[in-house]
């Protein structure tokens, strides 16, 4: 029986490339799970997610106005990780007024494209591994366009550099390219916080050469000996659930960076 190729997802290749030590406690060591918090910003972005899916999956007649979309806000949230129920509650209306805004927007506007895809996961075989990409959304416009619209619960400002800079992203399209060969793909995210949303698209080459990008970046992940990594103190170690393991264990040597 021919073993099962492994799989790599934007989320790793961004953990690994932000800290690999992390990528250890993330993925590859089971020690690391009992080291996870729950984290409302985690919470809130998953709620707002699970709502739009319900109002743009055709197949849910139930979600379609405003006062809809708000019975599956109340239906759907997830209290874990707030530090008080005055923080929940101020998360709470925050979400809502975000819905509020977002649908009425949508629902304003003459409908331009037709929603294919939602909440949808992807996969291609690209050698050494399978890439995989859940995408929020996939619209298909009249000349055959298609667009990955990318949900954003914490940002109030986006501009095409960060699109077109973004690994996701970039995945997503390559993942769109393949499933529907031949036909135009962009991105878009969608600051929900301010409605503001941008978009970028790789060229032909661009997507070949990230493509490659990505094979060897996945070499790398995969052949990495994760056991024998010293971790080093980075900024981001500040927030991270895997500080007390780092430190726990004297063989990784954890110091400061000077």
């Amino acid at each position: 029986m021919t073993p099962r190729k492994p799989t790599l997802s934007p989320s790793k290749f961004t953990t690994y490339l932000a800290c690999p030590v992390k990528y250890r406690w993330t993925y590859v060591d089971d020690r690391g799970k009992w080291y996870l918090r729950a984290k409302s910003y985690y919470s809130f972005g998953s709620t707002l997610h699970r709502v739009l899916e319900r109002f743009h999956d055709a197949g849910d007649a139930g979600v379609n106005t405003t006062e809809e979309v708000l019975a599956a806000y109340e239906e759907s949230w997830i209290d874990a990780g707030y530090n008080s129920a005055e923080e929940m509650a101020e998360a709470y209306g925050e979400g809502r007024e975000i819905l509020e805004r977002h649908i009425e927007e949508l629902t304003s506007r003459p409908k331009e494209a037709t929603t294919i895809l939602v909440e949808k996961q992807l996969r291609q075989d690209i050698g050494d591994f399978v890439l995989i990409g859940r995408v929020d959304r996939v619209d298909e416009y009249p000349d055959g366009t298609l667009e990955v619209v990318d949900y954003k619960t914490g940002r109030k400002e986006v501009d095409p550099e960060e699109v077109a800079s973004d690994i996701a992203m970039s995945c997503y399209q390559i993942l769109l390219r393949h499933k529907y060969p031949g036909r135009p793909v962009r991105a878009r995210i969608v600051a929900l916080r301010t409605g503001n949303s941008a978009v970028a698209s790789l060229t032909d080459e661009e997507a070949i050469q990230f493509e490659q990008d990505i094979h060897f970046l996945g070499q790398q992940i995969l052949t990495e000996e994760f056991h024998e990594l010293t971790p080093v103190y980075k900024p981001l170690c500040q927030n991270c659930d895997f500080i007390p393991l780092c430190r726990k264990h004297e063989e990784f040597g954890f110091h400061e960076a000077d």
